[in-house]
This record gives structure tokens, C-alpha cells and sequence, in this order.
């Protein structure tokens, strides 16, 4: 889920690449720090028992069913004082309908926001599990998986101390359909729900939608297509509860969203910061993956990263309750490694460089960027630490991943080998010596430019013009959500939001949904074949079958078309002060796991 990741090189963390979380990003490996973004989709494939998870894309793949509140206490926490939260990127919103990039899921997850299910850390596997949350259980479907019902927990309420109601669910269910008024939130609604895809939300259809009921405490999802994976949906913040009557203004309700977890929002500057306070009215017995140890939380965003990493390395002060969800940089790192204060993991992550295939057309002009990319040049200059932040890559699915195939993209290429002359030999093939590559960097980010002027050097090296387009942190994600825009690669990074292809394929390469709102087909990929067999699988397959035709799709998709460079494979590495307790990897949105987090006094 968690998504999209947004730049090949420093991600904003907050889902497009995903799980959790649009998705979103920039992933050059010189473009940009964005953020992941969560993917979703669906098919079958998901484990339905929990189960022991190992590294990356199966982040998530345990259940607990019938786990309750209160979670369990963490071993040594205590309660009070103020964490601050220092990034190099801030999470595009906080909506909870529109919050689908890796920061702004984790922040309204785990601290905000209520959903359907949620995710909490395991500490025997090291992993986050699935568990109930505002609901019972992780769903009941009926016996072809087109009707899931959701059963309300007793004492659920808002900050403000009112109840929460079934109704407000499916309030929330139905405000996610406004893709147009709310965009780039998740959309596999419009794939997988009744009517998903005539249903336009309650702004311009009204509420009267049938693919959602409300008998008693229960929630009654109905589905045009088979849906195994949504209790893994389910989880998203778009899940939550969201009383009709206090969303007057859909533009402004994500400045100060009902909060239904451990805290509240007290001040927000939207780009700057944010200031969380505890929420009276949570009940920790309601609750089976949350803790309300501090007082407060404080995020800063639009931080120097350079400046970060040394603040924390000294850990003086204030530095000792502060921590960062921005990778450690390279120059950082040895230092880092001599603190017993680097958090280190796996994310069920890669990252890309989408060409747009509507401007890239020939198959060999895109595998010849697949020889000229510069990885490793570019993973250092951007500040990307080989083995640890980046690995090779070699395919779209990340390691992990139910089903996935071993195999190489282009024949011959590790995911880390630049050879310019076997890019020039297929520029001469093409006839398209000369082509030139329109990709967006930030220009407020030292190394996003310096990554840049790496594959400015690849590019030319092979043969190819190259042209980056500046943006800032600010601008880069709605430059790179613009299909009009004058450029023909996107770069930016996708997560699991389940382990399972169902949650990359319908979502990242699916043609048929090229040109409607949130969906990040990004490559603009719109091959008959691949749709065919992403609705075979969706329509007609479940469990192993489903799992072992996703990652023959990959193979298939990668070497026939290559619409995307895959550029690497994606972990973490995090700072923390040395009174900051309860701090491990959430492996599904390669963030920090802020639910268990305390101050040690």
C-alpha cells in the first residue's frame, strides 16, 4: 500500500509510490524527493491467515482477525512530552479521502484517522500485521467475494465526542468517488465497486449510491467485479469516518479532518508544518494497534536533509526527541552507523522511470534508456545509499511479492549496468539518434540537481538530447500529474498496498483507465494484450493461480513493451534522537511506525 513513491531518489514518503500507498512522485533518480505512493488493486492472491512476512513486497501479509483493544503495551514506554518530526518533503495533503501517498497515510493512520482495518508492527516478525480497527473484523464476503459487510465496533467517537455512526463510513465510502473535486486519492472504488464506474461521488451524483448500506452498526460493500483484497483497502484513510454535515467545503475539510484517533490536529500550515494534540475522546479499548504516549506532535517539512542527518548525529537538546522519515543521506551515513540511532528496513517499493508511452513509441528508444540510465552514478549523487536506501532492480515487482518471477527487463542488464553504446546501437536501430528526454527535477533540492546533471551525462553519453525541467518540491507533483505537460518521463516510485501484482497492474499499467482522473497509469501504457490479461486475472482468477499469473505479467509486460525503467528497489534509513523510544519500519509504507512511539523521560 503503500503506493506511490514519488522520486527515485529522496522520497517525499506518502504514498504514490504506495502502499500506501499516488501513489505519487518523481522518480528520477535525479528528479525529485517525492514520495511513494500506495498502490491498491485487487484480484485474490491475499493470505488469509497470519502469517510470518520476510522482506519486501509481502510487508503486510499477516492477519490477525480477531486481534482487540487496548494494543498491548510497548516495552519501556512511557508517557508525555512533545516528538518532533523533521522531513526534507511534505505530504501534498491530509485529507483523509485524498491521502495515498507513504507520509500522509502513515501520519493519518497512525495517529489521526480511523479506518475499516489497519496495520500494526509485529515485533516477533519484524513486520506489520493486518488487524481490525473501527470494525469487528477484517470483513465477511459472501461466497464470490462481490459483497463484503464490515461490523462497527461499540464506542467509537470524534474528537469532539459525538459517535461515530455507520452512516459516516459510508459517507466517507461514497465522497471518495469526487476524484474530480478530490484528486489523486485512491480510485480502485471506481474499478471494483457497483457502479464505480457511473457513480461521480456526492457533490455532483447527490448520496443515493448502491453500492454502499447501512443496516444497524454494519457497513455493506457491494462489488461489480470480485474483490478479494479489500480488507487490505480497507485499511486506507479514505476508509474513515467522515459525518456528511461537516463536509461543507471538500476543498478546506482536509485543514482540520474529524479525528477518530489517539490525536487531533491543533495548528496546520499545509507545505510547512503540522501540530498534533491528543484527542480526549479516543478509547485506547476500542483500539488494536494504537498508543497515545506523548503529548504532542510537532511536523516540519521543507527541511534541509544535510542539515537534518547532523543535527540528530550530534544529539544535543532538542535533537534528542526528534527524529526524521527522510533516508539518512550517503555522506551521512558512516556517522549515522556509529549512533545505535539508524532505523534500517525493507519497503515493498520500486522505483521508475515512467517514459510516456504515447511520446516514446518505439520500443527500442525505451530500451535504450534502460541502457543509458546512469543507476549508480545517479543512486550517489541523489544521495541513495547502494544496498541499503537502493538495490538493483530488474523488474517492476519488488522482492517479495506473491507469485513474482525472477527475470531480467532488458536481457543482459542487472539494473545497475549503464552501457551508452548499447543505447546508441539501439537509437541507430530506431532511427532516433538525437531523441530528446523532457524530465522534471528539483531545483530546491541539492541532490536532485545533482543527480540530474548524472543522467544529464548518461543520456548524452548514449546518444539521446537530454532536456531536464525544473520544478520545486512544491510544484514537482502537479507538474508530473499533468498529462499535458511538455514531458516525457515521469519519474516516480509504486508500493504494495497488499503483497500481491493485483496491486500494482490495474493500477500503474492498465490502458483502459488512461485519461481518468487519480489513475497513475504514469507510462500511458495502452497495450489490448496486457488489459486483456489484467481483466482475465481480475474476473476469473483468485489465490495462487492469481499470484502466478500476475508475475508472468510482469515478464510478459517488461520485455515485450519496457514501458518502464525500473531503477531500483527501495529501503529505508532513518535518524532518531536518543530519547525517542518505539521506533521501528512500517515495511508496508517504508515510514517510521509513529503509533508506538514515546518519549523516553
Amino acid at each position: 500500500m503503500t503506493g506511490i513513491i514519488e522520486s527515485e531518489h529522496r522520497p517525499l514518503k506518502g504514498g504514490y509510490i504506495s502502499m500506501r500507498m499516488k501513489k505519487t512522485g518523481t522518480a528520477i533518480a535525479a528528479a525529485a524527493l517525492l514520495t511513494v505512493a500506495a498502490c491498491g488493486g485487487g484480484g485474490g492472491g491475499s493470505p488469509t491467515e497470519t502469517q510470518t512476512v520476510g522482506e519486501g513486497g509481502d510487508a503486510g501479509s499477516g492477519q490477525d482477525p480477531e486481534a482487540a483493544g487496548p494494543a498491548a503495551e510497548i516495552e519501556g514506554a512511557q508517557e508525555g512530552g512533545t516528538l518532533t518530526v523533521n522531513s526534507e518533503v511534505s505530504p501534498a495533503t491530509l485529507d483523509p479521502t485524498r491521502s495515498y501517498y507513504t507520509d500522509s497515510t502513515a501520519i493519518m493512520s497512525d495517529l489521526v484517522t480511523r479506518s475499516l482495518t489497519q496495520y500494526k508492527y509485529d515485533a516477533e516478525s519484524d513486520s506489520m500485521i493486518l488487524v481490525p480497527d473501527m470494525a469487528t473484523d477484517l470483513g465477511t464476503p459472501n461466497k464470490d467475494f462481490t459483497e463484503w459487510t464490515f461490523t462497527l465496533r461499540e464506542g467509537l467517537k470524534y474528537a469532539d465526542g459525538t459517535d461515530v455512526a455507520a452512516e459516516d463510513v459510508a459517507y466517507a465510502i461514497k465522497r471518495s468517488f469526487a476524484t474530480e473535486e478530490l484528486p489523486d486519492g485512491p480510485t480502485y472504488q471506481q474499478t471494483f465497486f457497483l457502479d464505480g464506474d457511473k457513480y461521480a461521488g456526492p457533490y455532483e451524483d447527490g448520496t443515493d449510491y448502491a453500492g454502499v448500506e447501512v443496516d444497524g452498526s454494519d457497513v455493506i460493500i457491494k462489488m461489480r467485479r470480485p474483490f478479494g483484497d479489500m480488507p487490505y483497502y480497507g485499511s486506507f484513510p479514505a476508509f474513515t469516518a467522515i459525518p456528511e454535515d461537516a463536509d461543507t467545503d471538500p476543498a478546506k475539510y482536509g485543514n482540520n479532518p474529524m479525528a477518530t484517533g489517539p490525536y487531533q490536529f491543533e495548528t496546520y500550515k499545509p507545505g510547512q508544518s503540522l501540530t498534533l494534540v491528543q484527542n480526549e475522546n479516543w478509547d485506547p479499548a476500542t483500539d488494536p494497534s494504537r498508543h497515545q504516549y506523548v503529548d504532542k506532535w510537532v511536523f516540519n517539512w521543507n527541511q534541509v536533509q544535510s542539515k537534518v542527518d547532523k543535527v540528530l548525529i550530534a544529539d544535543q537538546g532538542e535533537a534528542q526527541t526528534t527524529l526524521s522519515y527522510t533516508d539518512v543521506l550517503t555522506a551521512n551515513y558512516a556517522k549515522a552507523q556509529e549512533t545505535d540511532r539508524l532505523v534500517t528496513g525493507t519497503s515493498p517499493c520500486t522505483y521508475f522511470w515512467y517514459m510516456d508511452n504515447q511520446k516514446i513509441t518505439d520500443v527500442k528508444v525505451r530500451q535504450a534508456v534502460g541502457w543509458a540510465y546512469p543507476y549508480q552514478a545517479a543512486w550517489r549523487a541523489g544521495g541513495l545509499i547502494e544496498g541499503v536506501t537502493r538495490s538493483a532492480s530488474t523488474t517492476a515487482l519488488p522482492p517479495g511479492t506473491a507469485g513474482r518471477v525472477e527475470f531480467e527487463s532488458l536481457p543482459g542488464q542487472d539494473g545497475k549496468t549503464t552501457d551508452p553504446d548499447k543505447a546508441r546501437a539501439l537509437l541507430e536501430e530506431a532511427g532516433e539518434v538525437g531523441f530528446e528526454i523532457k524530465f522534471p527535477y528539483q531545483t530546491n533540492v541539492p541532490e536532485s540537481v545533482q543527480a540530474k546533471d548524472q543522467v544529464v551525462k548518461g543520456l548524452e553519453d548514449a546518444g539521446f538530447k537530454a532536456t531536464p525541467v525544473a520544478a520545486t518540491s512544491d510544484t514537482i507533483r502537479d507538474l508530473q500529474a499533468d498529462d499535458k505537460a511538455d514531458i516525457n518521463i515521469r519519474g516516480s516510485g509504486w508500493c504494495s498496498d497488499w503483497p500481491s501484482g493485483g496491486s500494482w497492474f490495474p493500477a500503474i499499467f492498465f490502458g483502459d483507465l488512461v485519461g481518468e482522473p487519480g489513475i497513475p497509469n504514469q507510462a500511458q501504457i495502452d497495450e489490448p494484450d496486457v488489459d486483456k490479461q489484467i481483466n482475465n486475472i481480475l474476473d476469473t482468477m483468485t489465490g495462487e493461480e492469481a499470484n502466478a499469473a500476475w508475475g508472468e505479467l510482469d515478464k510478459y509486460m517488461m520485455q515485450k513493451y519496457f514501458p518502464v525503467v525500473p531503477v531500483g528497489y527501495y529501503g529505508v534509513a532513518f535518524l532518531h534522537g536518543s530519547r525517542v523510544g518505539g521506533m521501528f519500519t512500517d515495511n508496508v509504507r517504508g515510514m517510521p511506525t509513529f503509533q508506538d512511539m514515546f518519549v523516553a523521560q
